[in-house]
């Protein structure tokens, strides 16, 4: 099971980090370099969204975070907390509730939320690692039915 878990994080931070449909960002945090990635659910392999738990739909969006830290050699990932919320341009915000993914090295906090087609959302997330960084990463991203 361990060696499937290992190879669905993989293929799952693959499947985001790659993604044509929207290239990888990222935001410096004070010493926090966050890269975050916003994509459709349906780019995950199915193999993959069952491991995490993440429902594959046309109107399903996934939202990655990765923490490194910028002061430290080769810029390790750090662990932190992070929530936030997405709205959309009429005001409906949704509280986004992020699970925190550990393999190796690497850590992700992913989560997912709805959307419906052509649809704009503005993301709002509070990022925090003690001892190191606190701030807020805000991006929009239009999202499209396949």
């Amino acid at each position: 099971m361990k060696a499937l878990v290992k190879w669905a994080t993989a293929a799952l931070m693959t499947a985001v980090l790659t993604s044509p449909a929207q290239a990888q960002q990222a935001k410096q945090i004070g010493q926090l370099e966050v890269h975050y990635s916003a994509i459709p659910t349906t780019l995950i392999a199915p193999q993959v969204a069952k491991v995490y738990n993440i429902k594959r739909s046309k109107v399903q969006g996934l939202l990655n975070i990765a923490i490194l830290d910028t002061r430290a050699v080769g810029k390790p990932a750090v662990a932190g907390s992070v929530s936030g919320e997405a709205a959309n341009l009429l005001g409906s915000n949704k509280a986004l509730e992020f699970q925190e993914i550990k393999e190796g090295n690497a850590i992700y906090y992913i989560t997912t939320f709805g959307y419906t087609n052509e649809e704009t959302l503005r993301f709002k997330i509070d990022i925090s690692v003690p001892g190191k960084s606190t701030g807020r990463l805000e991006f929009s991203q239009k999202f499209y039915v396949d």
